[in-house]
């Protein structure tokens, strides 16, 4: 059974650091694209960051462009997302998600349950 779950939230300072992990187990991690995900309190899904099978094809969403690196081991079956300078608008629930739909969130096929990230002082 695929299963995909996330570490590393907590809460920081703004202009802080964290650094997310997504474990992967169940499936070839090394086959798929992962896309980080996710949900400010109040709002939508809202697409952060994916990553192609080799790492090879990267994007982020604009407003973390620059603050954030996504990558991935595929030895260790991991995803990690590096969030540096860190702002109270990224305070959200992060989720990692198998495959890479856009916002058509019914594609996504496999979800983690989520990691709290909060930005105040």
């Amino acid at each position: 059974q695929a299963q995909l779950v996330e570490s590393g939230g907590g809460l920081v300072r703004p202009g802080g650091s964290l650094r997310l992990s997504c474990a992967a187990s169940g499936f070839a991690f090394s086959s798929y694209t992962i896309t980080w995900v996710r949900q400010a309190p109040g709002k939508g899904l809202e697409w952060v960051s994916y990553i192609n099978s080799d790492g090879r094809r990267i994007d982020y969403t604009d407003s973390v462009k620059g603050r954030f690196t996504i990558s991935r081991d595929n030895a260790k079956d991991t995803l990690y997302l590096q969030m540096n300078s860190l702002k109270p608008e990224d305070t959200a629930v992060y989720y990692c998600a198998r495959g890479f739909y856009n916002d058509r969130w019914d594609q996504y096929d496999t979800w983690g349950r989520g990691t709290q990230v909060t930005v105040s002082s």
